[in-house]
């Protein structure tokens, strides 16, 4: 057997291994865990810990691989952020894949290259629409666009899809590849249908201005339809059922620990047009008074957030200006916030915020802020019951679809009072602390996923 035989053959087995236990979640869970503790030994130990009734195979894989640099069929697809023992972040002491921070912030970068390459894509598509009617016989046409305004897509998928291609190549893996290969195959991102009809549309006569004339007219009608990840597994990246299987562990993985709860986006009527303003909204049923903010609110649902707007994807500023106006003497609304947000880096397009917004706007405006875990529910209630504020990140559930920062502003009756900058109703209601624990993302990066706020 030749050592790329038995390489393959390793492989082929810790993927089996890993399969099984990414679909039980408790594999990913010790490697994750073994990977903040010791690096990519402490993955493979934390692994190998709790995948021991298959030890034996683990084991003979193990031995495999050990003649590969890396151990990555076990962990998490982190191999896409520049490297893994010797690669940091920039002013970083410790590898990529030991900083969960650095590993979030490269993912959150990844999906908006992503989110750029499928722009990109809608006007590939517009091009191609555009060239077929130039050919037709028709008077106008017109686009039906499903995507407009909420184009959001699997980012894990395509993410895990490009590790499977990989398969070995993984010294070749980085965001810019990614990127090169989603862009040379963007004209395969959507298609598009047609039909025509005759439409009666005015005629304007400018020698008889008063008189409304009209006239038939053939129209084509075109609609874009998004070809999907499953299609770009097959035309883009060519992979086998094997590889297909280990593209949807990776994905899953990436949104069970690194994923969830980063992106944040409304894609809402409210969140477009903006609702009818709220006025001075302030909470006494607390500790701490609160004076609360909402994003969709007219008065600042369509101020800008960067590129975006607040409607959209300005939870993150709302929830630091609900804090800082509730604990400091400056009063500051969302689209202030906003505005600070972007100029001071902490703006990520089409994804929100980033995490360290946080604690980063805390301590500019001189609070104390402590991050704090998902273990530790009673340092979340006690700090509560000192008027001190805590904002959470949540991931999809009762709050949000997809990622939303929202404000822990008090305890009463057992339950955990919220100001929920999307939802004045969320906020009026009392909600069980083991629920909001439970939906809370299980990303820790920056300290998260709740973060403790005071004077």
């Amino acid at each position: 057997m030749t050592k790329n035989d038995m390489e393959n053959r390793g492989i082929d087995e810790a993927a089996s291994v890993g399969r099984g236990a990414y679909k039980a979640a408790r594999l990913a869970k010790a490697t994750s865990k073994g990977a903040a503790a010791g690096g990519i030994w402490g993955a493979a130990a934390g692994a190998a810990w709790e995948g021991r009734k298959h030890i034996g195979k683990l084991l003979a894989a193990t031995a495999v691989l050990l003649m590969l640099p890396v151990l990555f069929i076990l962990m998490l697809p982190a191999l896409i952020f520049g490297g893994l023992t010797s690669s940091k972040a920039e002013g970083a002491e410790q590898p990529v894949i030991n900083d969960g921070a650095a590993i979030a912030q490269h993912i959150t970068h990844t999906t908006y290259a992503i989110n750029q390459v499928l722009g990109e894509g809608i006007d590939d598509v517009t091009a191609r629409i555009a060239a077929h009617f130039a050919e037709t016989d028709g008077d106008n046409y017109e686009i039906v666009n499903p995507y407009e305004g909420n184009l959001v897509s699997n980012a894990n998928i395509f993410l895990g899809e490009y590790c499977a291609a990989k398969n070995t190549d993984w010294k070749s893996i980085s965001k810019d590849d990614l990127e090169r290969i989603l862009r040379d195959g963007k004209d395969q991102l959507y298609a598009f249908t047609f039909t025509s009809e005759e439409r009666t549309v005015e005629a304007d006569d400018p020698e008889t201005p008063d008189v409304v004339e009209t006239k038939t007219e053939k129209w084509y009608v075109y609609t874009i339809s998004y070809n999907g990840e499953q299609y770009f597994a097959d035309a883009v990246f060519h992979l086998t059922d094997e590889q297909k299987a280990l593209a949807d562990d990776y994905a899953q993985n990436l949104s069970l620990f690194l994923g969830d709860g980063v992106f944040q986006g409304i894609f809402s009527d409210e969140a477009t047009a903006g609702i009818p303003s709220l006025g001075d909204v302030r909470f006494t049923d607390g500790v701490t008074e609160v004076v609360y903010y909402n994003q969709m609110d007219e008065r600042y649902a369509n101020k800008p957030y960067g590129t975006d707007d607040v409607g959209h994807y300005g939870c993150g500023p709302a929830s630091m200006a609900i804090v800082v106006s509730s604990l400091t003497d400056d009063m500051v609304d969302p689209a202030q916030m906003a505005k600070w947000a972007y100029e001071h880096g902490y703006w990520c397009s089409k994804s929100g915020s980033y995490r360290s917004l946080i604690p980063g706007a805390a301590k500019a405006w001189g609070l104390n802020v402590k991050g704090c875990g998902k273990g530790e529910a009673q340092r979340i209630v006690d700090a509560l019951s000192e008027g001190k504020l805590v904002v959470a990140i949540m991931s999809k559930g009762h709050f949000t679809e997809h990622g939303h920062f929202i404000v822990l502003r008090g305890v009463k009756d057992g339950k955990i009072m919220v100001a929920d900058p999307a939802s004045r109703s969320r906020s009026g209601q009392l909600w069980d602390l083991s629920l909001i624990v439970k939906e809370a993302s299980s990303n820790t990066s920056d300290g998260g996923p709740f973060w403790i706020i005071g004077p």
